[in-house]
C-alpha cells in the first residue's frame, strides 16, 4: 500500500495556514546574528499579508526590547508582533483576578512590565500579603526574591511559573534557568507551580489571541518545547533544523514531539510542502529514499551532498522509524545517523 504523508498540493506551505507563530532563539536569530533564511522568509510573510507572531519563553526581556533586537537583524518587528512568557503568566492570573490585585514579583524588567499590562500591582515582600507569585527569569534574581515567594506560597498565595526551562543557552554555554530558580522554591513549598511557557498551553494560546488567528503554524528548532507546545495547543509544528534538535533527535521523538512539517529554516514556508511517500518498507521524498531491512534503517544510494537533500532524507527516515516505534518495534538507526550528518554544502 502506498501512503502519501503531508501531501497538500499548497503553492507555498504557508497557504494552509493563517498565521505563524515563530520561536526566536534557532529559528530567526542565533545569538546576536539572524538565522540566514530568517529575514528574507519574514519579508515574504508579511508581502502575503500572513499574520506573524513571535513567541519567547524568555520572561528577562521586555516584548519592546526583543523586537528591537529583531529590527536590528533586518526583521521588522513591533513590540505587539511579541509575546512573552511573561505576559502569558500575567494573563493567567489575571483572568481570575480583579485589577490591582498584589502580586509577588519575582525576575526582573520582563516580569515586572508584564504585571503592570496586565493591570496587577507588582510587589517585593510577602508581607505585602499577595494573593500571587509570578515567577520569571531575571539577570538580576536574589536569593532574598526566593525566600519571599517561599513564604508567600506556603502563606497561600497561588504560583505561576514564566517557564520551567532548567538552563538557557548563552555565548559562554549553558548556564542555569528559570527551571532551576522555580526548583529551588519547590524545595521549600508543597505545591506544584501553574507554567505559563512552553510546551504549555498559556503562552501560545495567549499569541494567536492576539493576533485573531484561527488556523497557524508553528515553528520552532526544538521537539520538546517547540514541538511539543504546538500538539499541546492542537496546533501544527515546522521543525527547523537551524537550531537544537536535528536527525538524531527526530528520529527518536514520540508522538507528543512529532513535528507536521520539516524546513532547512524559515525559508521553508514559502517553498512547496515537503511530502512523504510510504510504500511498504520504503519511504521517499524528493529524491531521497530510507528503507527498512532487517530491522536497520537505511538509505538508499550516495549520502546527501546538499542541505536539500539532507533535509529530505531525514524527512523520509524519520516517518520510517516513527512508524515502526508506534507498532512496538524500533528500528536500528546506527547505520543511518551517520549518514545524516549535515553535509557542508
Amino acid at each position: 500500500m502506498t501512503e502519501a504523508v503531508g501531501a497538500t498540493g499548497s503553492p507555498a506551505l504557508v497557504d494552509a495556514y493563517d498565521g505563524v507563530l515563530f520561536d526566536l532563539d534557532g529559528v530567526i536569530y542565533l545569538g546576536p546574528v539572524a538565522v540566514p533564511g530568517a529575514p528574507p522568509a519574514l519579508a515574504g510573510l508579511r508581502e502575503r499579508g500572513v499574520p506573524v507572531g513571535f513567541v519567547t519563553n524568555n520572561a528577562a526581556r521586555t516584548p519592546g526590547a526583543v523586537a528591537e533586537h529583531l529590527t536590528e537583524l533586518g526583521i521588522p518587528a513591533e513590540r505587539s508582533d511579541v509575546v512573552t512568557s511573561a505576559q502569558a503568566g500575567a494573563q493567567v492570573l489575571r483572568h481570575d483576578l480583579p485589577a490591582g490585585t498584589k502580586v509577588l514579583l519575582v525576575g526582573g524588567d520582563g516580569v515586572r512590565e508584564a504585571l503592570a499590562e496586565a493591570g496587577l500591582s507588582a510587589v517585593e515582600s510577602a508581607d505585602d500579603e499577595p494573593v500571587a507569585v509570578l515567577q520569571g527569569y531575571g539577570v538580576d534574581l536574589t536569593w532574598q526574591q526566593l525566600i519571599e515567594a517561599s513564604i508567600a506560597i506556603n502563606r497561600g498565595a497561588r504560583w505561576v511559573a514564566t517557564n520551567d526551562d532548567p538552563t538557557r543557552p548563552t555565548d559562554r554555554g549553558l548556564v542555569p534557568g528559570n527551571g532551576a530558580a522555580v526548583q529551588a522554591v519547590r524545595l521549600a513549598v508543597t505545591v506544584d507551580p501553574e507554567v505559563a511557557g512552553k510546551p504549555y498551553r498559556p503562552l501560545l494560546d495567549e499569541t494567536i489571541a492576539r493576533l485573531g488567528v484561527h488556523r497557524p503554524l508553528f515553528v520552532g528548532d526544538r521537539l520538546d518545547t517547540d514541538i511539543a507546545g504546538a500538539v499541546n495547543a492542537g496546533l501544527d509544528g515546522m521543525l527547523v533544523l537551524s537550531g537544537s534538535h536535528g536527525p538524531a533527535d527526530l528520529l527518536v521523538a514520540g508522538p507528543g514531539t512529532r513535528p507536521t512539517h520539516l524546513g532547512l529554516d524559515a525559508g521553508a514556508l514559502l517553498q512547496p510542502e515537503r511530502s512523504v511517500t510510504l510504500d511498504g518498507d520504503r519511504a521517499c521524498c524528493g529524491s531521497a529514499v530510507a528503507r527498512v531491512e532487517d530491522g536497520r534503517l537505511l538509505l538508499e544510494g550516495d549520502p546527501p551532498t546538499t542541505a536539500q537533500g539532507w533535509a529530505e532524507a531525514t524527512w523520509a527516515a524519520a516517518h520510517l522509524a516513527w512508524r515502526a516505534m508506534d507498532e512496538g518495534h524500533p528500528l536500528d538507526l546506527t547505520a543511518v545517523l551517520p549518514v545524516l550528518a549535515r553535509p557542508s554544502s
